[in-house]
Parts: C-alpha cells; sequence; structure tokens
C-alpha cells in the first residue's frame, strides 16, 4: 500500500474523529480535553511512523523522485489526485510534524472550550500543509492550498485574542484573493497545453514541457508569485501577517509562521522556477529587490516594537526575505541557502512563538514594557527564549547563520551591493533580538511572576529537541543540503498514468 494518500489525508480523518469524541463526552457530560487531545497525539504519531517507513525503506522508483501515487480524480477535466515525493517535500514534511509536537504538547492544553472543535480545525490545516508539499495536481495542488485558509481563518477568529476577527478577515482576504490569481494561471498554463497538444490535462510534468510565448510566460509565472509572495510573505503583501500572527492562539502562530509560510517559499521554488525558467530569470531583479525590501523593513520594523509577538512576526518578514533572495539568485548555492533558511526559520520562529505565549498566558500580557527580570523567577523559559532568540539573529553554529550565510554569498557573485545591503539586515537582527532578550528576560522585573510556573523538564525536553535540530542544520548542513534540492522535472514513472500506484 502506498503510504502518500495517508499522509495526506490522516489528519483529516484523525482530526473528524477527535471532533465527534469531543462531541460525545460533551452530551454525556463527562471531560472533555484530553480525549481529543489524546486522539491528535496519536494521529501525529501514525503520521511519524508513515514518514520513518518512507524515508528509510527502499526506494523502487530510478531517478531522484522517491515516491509517486496517482488514481483518477476527474477523468473527463484530466484531473487526478497525484502525489509525489522529492528530497525537498520529504524535508519540509519532517518539518511539519516535528514543528506539530510541540504545537500540541505546549501550546493547546490550555484550550478548554470546544476542544474537539479546534483539534479538528488544527489537523485539517495540517492537511492542507502537507498536501500542498505532495501536490503534483495543479488542481489538486490548488484545492489543498485553499483548503488550509478556511480553518486557520476559523483558528484565529475564534480562538485568537483581542483583535482577532479583524485580523482574521484580513488574512482570508489577501490570501483568498491571491489563490485566485494562481487559479487563472492554472487555468491559462492548461489551456495553452491544451490547444498545443490537443491533451487536457492538469499533470505538473506534462504542463512543464508547454511551449509558451515569453509575454505569454511571463504573465502566467506573475499570477503564481503574487499568490506565493503573499504567503510566504513579500513586501508590499505583507500586511496580513502582522496582526494574524499577534491575534492567533499560540498553536495557530506557530503553524502559520513554522509552516504556511513556507508553503510559499515552496510554491516559488516548484513552481515558479521550475515551470517558468526563462520567466524567472527574466524577473529575478525585480525578485530580490523585493527580498531587500523584506528584509531591512522587516527588520527595521521588528526593532521599533514593544509587542513580542509582532517583534517575532515582523522578524519574520525579515527571514522569509533571505529566502525570496536565495531562490531568484540563480544558483544552486542560493537556493540551498534558501531551504535551509526554510527550515531553520521554521523550527526557531515557532519555538519563539511558542515561548511568547507561555510568558503571555503567565503573565497575561505581550508588552515587553510591562515584562521584565523573568531570568531570576522562570529560568528554564529564559535560557529556551534566549538560545532560540540567538539561533534567531544568525549565531554562527546553528541552523539560521548557515541559510543566511549561503544566501549572502550567492548574493555577492551577483551583486556586491546587493549583499552589502542585505547585511545590514544582520545587524537589525542582532539589535531586535538582544533588545527583547535584555528586556524580557535581564531586565528589572515589571511584573509580579513569582506566582508562574517555569517550564517543566518535559517541555525542555521537547524544546531541547528542537535545539538540537537547529545546532545540526549549523554544524553538519550537508546532508539536508543534499537531500532538499527539488528533483528535475522528468516525470517519476508511471506518473502520466492515471491509474498507476506505484
Amino acid at each position: 500500500m502506498n503510504p502518500l494518500p495517508a499522509l495526506v489525508l490522516l489528519p483529516l480523518l484523525g482530526g473528524t474523529v477527535a471532533w465527534l469524541a469531543d462531541r460525545s463526552n460533551t452530551a454525556n457530560q463527562q471531560p472533555t480535553r484530553n480525549i481529543s487531545w489524546r486522539i491528535t497525539l496519536m494521529v501525529l504519531t501514525l503520521e511519524t511512523v508513515l514518514l520513518l517507513i518512507i524515508t528509510f525503506r527502499h526506494h523502487t522508483l530510478p531517478g531522484p523522485w522517491l515516491d509517486h501515487f496517482s488514481i483518477p480524480w476527474i477523468p473527463v477535466m484530466g484531473i487526478a489526485f497525484q502525489l509525489d515525493m522529492d528530497g525537498l517535500s520529504l524535508s519540509l514534511l519532517w518539518l511539519s510534524l516535528i514543528l506539530s509536537f510541540p504545537c500540541v504538547l505546549l501550546a493547546t492544553r490550555q484550550i478548554t472550550t470546544n476542544a474537539g472543535a479546534f483539534y479538528f480545525l488544527f489537523l485539517a490545516t495540517l492537511t492542507g500543509i502537507i498536501g500542498t508539499f505532495l501536490a503534483t495536481d495543479l488542481f489538486l495542488f490548488f484545492f489543498l492550498w485553499e483548503l488550509m485558509l478556511v480553518p486557520m481563518f476559523v483558528l484565529i477568529s475564534a480562538w485568537g485574542h483581542e483583535d482577532r476577527h479583524r485580523a482574521a478577515i484580513r488574512f482570508f482576504l489577501f490570501t483568498q484573493g491571491s489563490g485566485l490569481l494562481m487559479l487563472l494561471s492554472i487555468l491559462g498554463l492548461v489551456i495553452t497545453h491544451y490547444r498545443e497538444t490537443g491533451i487536457l490535462t492538469f499533470n505538473y510534468f506534462a504542463l512543464a514541457n508547454t511551449p509558451l510565448s515569453p509575454f505569454l510566460s511571463m504573465l502566467l509565472m506573475l499570477g503564481f508569485f503574487i499568490a506565493f509572495a503573499v504567503k510566504l510573505p513579500v513586501v508590499p503583501v505583507h500586511v496580513w501577517l502582522p496582526a494574524a500572527h499577534t491575534q492567533a492562539p499560540t498553536a495557530a502562530s506557530v503553524l502559520l509562521a513554522g509552516l504556511m509560510l513556507k508553503t510559499g517559499g515552496y510554491g516559488m521554488i516548484r513552481f515558479n522556477l521550475m515551470l517558468f525558467p526563462e520567466a524567472a530569470i527574466r524577473f529575478a531583479p525585480v525578485a530580490m529587490g523585493l527580498g531587500i525590501a523584506g528584509i531591512l523593513y522587516g527588520a527595521w520594523l521588528s526593532c521599533a516594537q514593544n509587542d513580542v509577538k509582532r517583534l517575532i512576526a515582523y522578524s519574520s518578514i525579515s527571514h522569509m526575505g533571505f529566502v525570496l533572495l536565495g531562490i531568484f539568485t540563480g544558483s544552486n548555492t542560493g537556493l540551498q541557502g534558501a531551504i535551509i533558511q526554510m527550515l531553520a526559520h521554521g523550527l526557531s520562529t515557532g519555538a519563539l512563538f511558542i515561548i511568547a505565549g507561555s510568558i503571555q498566558d503567565r503573565l497575561h500580557t505581550r508588552d515587553m514594557a510591562q515584562i521584565g527580570g523573568l531570568w531570576a523567577s522562570l529560568p528554564r523559559l529564559s535560557s529556551a527564549g534566549l538560545f532560540f532568540a540567538v539561533a534567531s539573529l544568525g549565531m554562527p553554529g546553528l541552523g539560521n547563520f548557515t541559510g543566511e550565510f549561503l544566501v549572502l554569498l550567492a548574493t555577492w557573485h551577483v551583486n556586491s551591493i546587493v549583499a552589502a545591503l542585505t547585511a545590514t539586515g544582520l545587524v537589525l537582527a542582532a539589535i531586535y533580538s538582544l533588545r527583547m532578550v535584555n528586556r524580557i528576560f535581564l531586565a528589572p522585573s515589571r511584573t509580579s511572576p513569582s506566582h508562574a510556573k517555569d517550564f517543566s523538564a518535559g517541555q525542555m525536553t521537547i524544546l531541547g529537541a528542537l535545539m538540537i535540530l537547529l545546532v545540526v542544520l549549523g554544524v553538519h548542513p550537508q546532508p539536508i543540503m543534499t537531500l532538499s534540492m527539488p528533483s528535475p522535472l522528468s516525470a517519476p514513472p508511471l506518473s502520466d498514468r492515471g491509474g498507476d500506484t506505484q
């Protein structure tokens, strides 16, 4: 049995079971939180087992693609439920599961109302994210791309903070509107392919060979790029992100920063670079300019924030600017740096949002001016916050430094002035990260946190696993760099035969 469809569908099915179990217990007036929480943990454990099987089993497909699954979905329109995995997909799937466990173990135990619905929406979002990393039918890709938006909208709107409704609406409008532009590009590519070949298909590998004029190639590429730029996000279409991160519950913030932003970077690699290589080369100067703008703009605004979650949100804009820059340098070094940066940013920023959420739960504030002095009363939480803040600023020996260094190296070979401007963002990153550490953990206490409970040994073990992964990415990144490069556009065997399920 092929495990790829199970990877995509299991979270959605498991979330449904968690929701129904919660409703059943509520009707029987029994405690409801633990049953849905345990089912969610069980689903994530099964997902991990499936991914371990895929990772370490002997792969029979010749070539770089690791696994393939395809069955007809809407045959009359050439649409199939087609999934393919390469090293890039595998790396991001591992990131998805690694971050999902801290979300559930550390960030969702405070969910006491409608817990079943919360976990259903959480796992439904995860289904969309995982499916996006695997889908090679463009209609299926768009379907899963949109699928992750609705549950995230409800998570923010129903369980978020004081201004959650406005933040949720802004998030949905930006991501949904840009997704419609991507749909138009998909349809344009499919129709062009049909006119050239007489074959109606949404197959990624078949559409990659569609002959396109330079103008049409650029037009279609821009439709994809705008959708991915909103999700990454890229300045100036970033305005939904700070409010969404700030108002979302902690688990949703981790999903947003750690995983959903990575779908934008993944889409740029898989679609902009691979489907439209000539258009991407011509567009590269604009994309690199936008990347530099995001790096400097996000870092500068991070320096001006008092809300800790808002600071982390703006820093994400800056860090993901490195991803955009690396993707469009036109070199393998830049691409490898962008991928490592996506993985390291997911780990470090996801952990920072967990820590920020823990501080808010304990002290009921996100304002750094009202916190201070946590090192004396919450040493474990403070030491974890210090580690991940230092990782975020790009300390050598940690994963963020590896990604940013590779991007800077690739950028230097393209334009030394651009590289120098980019390095300014690293200086600003040190300023806002150390300012955050000083104001929250080292400055004189402005609150009374003596009643607050520090992280337990189990919680530190979970965060410690993320620390180890960041160290591995920093000191020995070569295996991940080799594994995570995207596979070429040659189709895996059987991918053009809709009923085959190799």
